[in-house]
């Protein structure tokens, strides 16, 4: 396994942020146009720049999974970080497929940011690696942590097609699921417009998996 450094450089950016259907659901944040001088791994500065606005990380490590996909992480990478990024794109292809989707089904398609989490137990004291997003849209609902939300993951990049998901100690599995649901907006962007938009924002209702 390579294991590049990666150098960072931060950009401001605009943010519209889904609700949740739990704490700790998913977001889905839309990007503003950034600089896009080219990184490690072939991807993006300008997308590297968004996701530690987001995050509030420094990502310091460039890598691809076994199959292909691209991680950067703030930490040096856990091979159990990497089998879960390849396990939740396999699925997330495997459903696709089943509904007639054939854009973005490469593991090279997809870019996957692993930040810090910042808390690991839900409000039931649950294990949930999820990451604090500020969303003063939030403000007064029963997500609202002080003008900041817990989430999952979070998909805020259609090209290339990028998501944040949380570290995880344990329950690997977990974190492959994040993945697969966060793909799946990435998904229904390049296959399916219309329903992408009816599931974008959890506060319709509904919540993942959208595609089964």
């Amino acid at each position: 396994m390579e294991v590049m450094k990666l150098a960072a450089q931060r950009n401001d950016v605009k943010l519209f942020l889904t609700r949740l259907v739990a704490f700790a659901a998913c977001a889905v944040i839309f990007g503003g146009a950034l600089g896009a001088q080219v990184s490690a791994q072939g991807v993006s500065r300008r997308v590297v720049a968004q996701a530690e606005q987001y995050t509030g990380d420094h990502f310091s490590y460039s890598t691809d999974t076994p199959h292909g996909a691209h991680v950067i992480s703030r930490v040096r990478p856990r091979a159990e970080w990497l089998r879960a990024v390849d396990d939740g794109l396999t699925d997330l292809f495997a459903v696709a497929r089943k509904h007639g989707y054939r854009a973005r089904l490469n593991y090279s398609d997809y870019v996957i940011f692993i930040a810090k989490a910042d808390r690991t137990r839900d409000s039931t004291g649950a294990y949930s690696p999820d990451v604090a997003y500020v969303a003063p849209g939030y403000a007064g609902s029963i997500y609202d942590q002080g003008g900041y939300i817990y989430a999952a993951g979070m998909t805020f990049s259609f090209e290339p097609c990028a998501l944040v998901i949380a570290e995880h100690e344990r329950d690997f599995q977990r974190m492959a699921n994040v993945v697969r649901y966060e793909g799946e907006h990435l998904v229904l962007y390049h296959n399916d417009r219309r329903l992408f938009q009816q599931t974008a924002d959890h506060s319709h209702g509904g919540g993942h998996p959208i595609l089964q």
